[in-house]
């Protein structure tokens, strides 16, 4: 996704003129660039703090040097690269084709041919690389692109020769999870029988939309990878004992790159053949559009604030390093780092400076502050309110800041993933290694004194064990024991145990649970589950089966919009269940059309939001609509005319006069549509290029005045209308 220059972006690298950004994440920046002779390339940097790094420029020119060896045909080819510049940089061809999981996300899933032609393709390219003794370690589809002669891999940042393990920290796992073979995800050696298990991964997920090991959190899919089967359900019959081969547990049992090629091809013809028409369509159409990007570059925000990183802070072993996963740490490629947190440029006596206008010349609120949570893992960073303040919580890290100003109040490595930590509003706790409920100070980001001890509880296993709401003083936690799966309530004051209750094994306990108090009770969805739970006693009220088709599987981040006496959940359909027994009292959807070009397997609506007797929620191809909460009935819709294409995982807010909702794209954050003209009034540009992320989210501090936004690893404060 092409996106403009940030303000602070350099001007050229090296003998290459910056033009647009490419994509931005933990370890450094892909720009758009061009030679003086007019030559387009992708030139990839790495943040400064890890320049720093020895190790870190190490492995800079290991990936230089296996994108070499890989060539022209199968890879992006090597142009130039610079690994002792200030900050080292390497410049490839710009390859003019979408990545693998973008043209099966944009154009569906490719017919089995397709996939065999371009396994076949990957098994060269795969070869190439285990004939020179290097190993790619990090085969997925988004270092994948497609273009009309052929696939290319790119992204070598992991790469290493085969059985060297001097840049892989010990207890160390580097990958991405949904991808790692069995070996990978222990931190055990990953040969080139890793990359073959790897790649039946990437054609399962070519062929069917989802990977054999299904999603969520890093250590959940990591658990996956060495104990569960691949789902191939959605494999077609003559390609599922083939990928099933190659996905077996045990590296020894797998094809290798030949044989496995053998398999996989069923004819001949060129690989543009046997691609469908809208991967084609664009193909072309990026091949078209790269002439026509012209530089830009975001302007500088008025009210800029800019604090120093922190220093390198001790390594920590993480709670979830001990268990099961053979002492495994996942790791985004490398290690600490950082956040970066903007405060004020100027702090030096002198004249008051003018007050800048609070609106930019499109309408846009002016950014108050911005920051930067750079994870070890690979999940979107969670927002937890705390007073008047918010913690940023992702996995490996917590940035404790002032929600008003963004000032930095704390910063700890001591978290592991956002489910171990939870607010109640004013007071932040988490789970620490030893499955201790500690408080965490908002000041220093400490660990206190544990306020209760759950490693005797009925040998409660930590990896299982998850803090679930604060309702009133109770703080309630599930978790697994060696007796079954239990539901308790501590004290948040005492640390007594108020409850404890057996409950129903989740029927999938990697899917993502969502909770939201109502009254002296909680709606607990997970999976096809929506249940309502007392939370004086544990008792559960009621509970009902909900299709994943209608609840979109509530994935991870998604918010709850409920009434005074219903819940509303959308997906396929809207649907209102009764708060009183779970019962629907309407649904909305049937014969609404959306469009020709739409996925009918996709999700229809977006998360809803409740609010003053309406019901807000996005419709595929129609933009924002409102309805009647209490009959389902439609009242208006949002002005096509002035739409925006809009996200459909993102948690959306409404406030005052404006629907808060991210547009479906890297380059705008917030789009707002006015409730009463049912336009968007404006949209808000990223102030931090594409920071990635799955499940945008959006949320309102009306006491400190505040939108915040979330997307992947930024988060950024506008002033909130009243």
């Amino acid at each position: 996704m092409v996106s403009p220059l940030a303000h602070d972006d350099p001007q050229a690298i090296g003998p290459y003129t910056l033009v647009a950004r490419l994509g931005s994440g933990g370890m450094g920046t892909v720009y758009l660039g061009r030679s003086a002779k007019g030559r387009t390339v992708a030139l990839k940097t790495v943040h400064e703090h890890f320049a720093a790094q020895t190790e870190f420029r190490t492995r800079f020119r290991l990936e230089a040097d296996a994108a070499r060896i890989i060539g022209g045909q199968y890879g992006a080819e090597v142009i130039d690269a610079d690994s002792l510049a200030p900050t080292p940089w390497l410049a490839t061809e710009y390859v003019l084709g979408p990545p693998l999981d973008e043209a099966v996300v944009f154009c569906g899933v490719l017919p089995e041919s397709a996939a065999r032609v371009l396994g076949a393709a990957l098994c060269d390219a795969l070869a190439q690389l285990h004939r020179s003794g290097v190993v790619h370690r990090d085969l997925k589809p988004s270092n994948i692109l497609l273009t009309a002669l052929g696939p290319k891999v790119i992204d070598f940042g992991i790469a290493r020769a085969a059985g060297d393990d001097r840049l892989t920290r010990t207890g160390s796992t580097a990958g991405t999870p949904a991808y790692m073979s069995p070996e990978q995800a222990i931190g055990g050696e990953h040969t080139a029988a890793g990359d073959v298990f790897a790649l039946s991964a990437v054609l399962a997920f070519t062929v069917s939309g989802s990977p054999p090991f299904g999603s969520g959190q890093p250590a959940d899919l990591l658990y996956r990878v060495r104990y569960a089967d691949p789902d191939l359900s959605g494999v077609p019959d003559g390609l599922r004992p083939v990928l099933a081969r190659g996905l077996a547990k045990d590296p020894e049992q797998r094809p290798d790159t030949t044989e496995f090629r053998t398999l996989l091809h069923d004819g001949g013809g060129d690989f543009a053949e046997h691609l469908p028409d809208a991967v084609l369509a664009d193909i072309a159409r990026r091949s078209a559009a790269v002439w026509e990007i012209q530089p830009s570059r975001l302007p500088v925000p008025a009210e800029e604030f800019t604090t120093p990183t922190s220093a390198s802070q001790r390594p920590r072993v993480s709670r979830r390093a001990l268990f099961a996963l053979g002492g495994g740490v996942l790791a985004a490629g490398g290690a600490a780092g950082a956040w970066g947190l903007l405060a004020p440029d100027d702090d030096t006596a002198g004249p008051a400076r003018k007050e800048p206008s609070r609106r930019t010349p499109g309408g846009a609120p002016r950014l108050v502050w911005k920051a930067t949570v750079e994870s070890e893992g690979i999940g979107d960073t969670v927002a937890l309110p705390v007073g008047d303040d918010l913690a940023l919580v992702a996995e490996g890290r917590l940035l404790c800041v002032d929600a008003r100003t963004g000032e930095r109040r704390a910063e700890s490595e001591l978290v592991d993933y956002p489910q171990t930590v939870l607010s109640d509003g004013e007071r932040l706790f988490a789970l620490d290694d030893r499955n201790h409920l500690v408080p965490v100070d908002f000041g220093t980001g400490s660990f206190q004194t544990p306020l209760a001890r759950l490693d005797g509880l009925d040998g409660l296993d930590a990896l299982e064990t998850r803090l679930v709401i604060a309702i009133g003083r109770s703080l309630v936690l599930e978790g697994k024991t060696g007796k079954g799966w239990v539901r308790f309530a501590v004290d948040s004051r005492t640390g007594k145990e108020v409850w404890r209750r057996r409950m129903p094994t989740p029927a999938d306990t990697f899917d993502e649970l969502t909770a939201t108090p109502v009254g002296s009770s909680y709606l607990r969805t997970q999976g096809e589950s929506v249940s309502r739970i007392d939370a004086r006693t544990g008792a559960t009220r009621w509970s009902v089966r909900v299709p994943k088709k209608n609840t979109g599987g509530l994935s991870g981040g998604r918010r709850h919009a409920v009434s005074s006496d219903h819940l509303f959940l959308g997906a396929e359909e809207l649907l209102a269940l009764r708060l009183s027994d779970g019962k629907i009292t309407w649904r909305f959807g049937k014969g609404r059309k959306f469009g020709k070009d739409y996925d009918a397997s996709a999700d229809h609506y977006g998360p809803p939001v409740f609010k003053d007797d309406v019901v807000y929620t996005t419709e595929r191809n129609n933009g924002l609509i409102a309805l009647d909460s209490r009959s389902g009935r439609l009242l208006w819709e949002e002005d096509k005319d002035a739409a925006v294409s809009l996200s459909f995982a993102a948690n959306s807010t409404v406030s005052g006069r404006y629907f808060y909702v991210s547009p479906d794209n890297d380059a705008q954050w917030i789009a707002a549509i006015d409730l009463r003209t049912h336009r968007v009034a404006w949209t808000f540009q990223s102030p931090l290029g594409d920071r990635g992320g799955t499940t945008p989210t959006i949320m309102t501090l009306p006491q400190a005045k505040r939108l915040i936004v979330v997307r992947g690893t930024g988060v950024c404060a506008l002033p909130l209308d009243a």
